[in-house]
């Protein structure tokens, strides 16, 4: 059986009397690359910034967060770690957090920051093997020739596979990108997206990645976790999030966000609409 590297448990979060997760369970094993989806409000980078320990579950729930056998939190209090367990885990933004007035280069040495000596680090001095590993993880998102551009002259996509550069740099195990492509044109957004299917398959290196484009998840992930009003509605292999299940998840949410993958190129079946007799679960598969 495989050891998960990611387990969520009873996962509580309210901002107010705003219920944003409710419940949540799950489990990712090492190697996987698990789209997360759900319409726009359902929960999906709350998630994700648990898992990484920006944010604490409701205290008095008994929920916990592990990563990697180390627990993250639970009962809403974060565990202590260390610079090297952090290390291990990857975080993509969809607004990218690069430092505009520094170079590409640069921008991706920085993801070595959290595993070099606290002196060294905080003057910024890398060394020269460093600095080669750091155009090896430029050159396998295709920036190698814009190593001493200013970050901030770069387009959005470029800025995105600047912002996985550096998490190749830090040499994550784990990686986990917030809606990397929402802000992107669909050239830009394939590309970022066959980028991150390459890092899990040539490194086996656990992804997951948050999207609105359901097209998008079926065509770059094996399992899809979906939220719907913070609960977990559905979590298998993506061929069983089968139409009638995408119309009642986001049956209130439109059609805009089921058809956004189109963009990018991705073949998508159409929506059945015929009438159906069989009502399609409107339960969360774990609760």
């Amino acid at each position: 059986m495989s050891i998960p590297t990611i387990i969520v448990e009873q996962l509580h979060k309210s901002f107010g009397h705003r219920q944003v997760l409710d419940e949540v369970n799950f489990r990712v094993t090492s190697g996987e690359m698990v789209a997360l989806i759900g319409p726009s409000g359902s929960g999906k980078s709350t998630l994700m910034r648990h898992l990484v320990g920006l944010t604490c579950g409701n205290r008095g729930r008994g929920g916990r967060v592990e990563l990697m056998g180390r627990e993250v939190q639970a009962s809403g209090r974060l565990r202590r770690a260390s610079r090297g367990e952090r290390c291990r885990i990857g975080y993509i933004f969809q607004q990218f957090n690069l430092v505009g007035r520094l170079s590409v280069l640069s921008n991706v040495l920085i993801g070595r920051l959290g595993s070099m000596p606290r002196a060294r680090a905080l003057l910024g001095r890398f060394t020269e093997q460093e600095r080669q590993r750091a155009r090896a993880c430029l050159a396998r998102v295709g920036l190698e020739e814009m190593t001493n551009q200013r970050a901030n002259t770069l387009s959005g996509g470029q800025m995105q596979r600047v912002a996985i550069a550096r998490v190749l740099m830090q040499d994550a195990d784990v990686i986990l990108a917030d809606e990397p492509i929402a802000s992107l044109d669909p050239r830009s957004a394939r590309e970022v997206m066959e980028i991150l299917s390459r890092i899990h398959a040539e490194d086996g290196r656990t992804v997951i990645v948050t999207l609105h484009q359901v097209d998008v998840a079926r065509r770059y992930c094996h399992r899809a976790i979906a939220l719907k009003d913070g609960r977990l509605y559905f979590d298998g292999a993506i061929s069983e999030l089968t139409d009638a299940r995408l119309q009642s998840l986001y049956e209130n949410a439109g059609l805009d966000e089921l058809r956004a993958g189109e963009a990018l190129g991705a073949h998508a079946s159409p929506l059945n609409r015929q009438s159906d007799t069989t009502q399609p679960p409107t339960t969360p598969v774990m609760a």
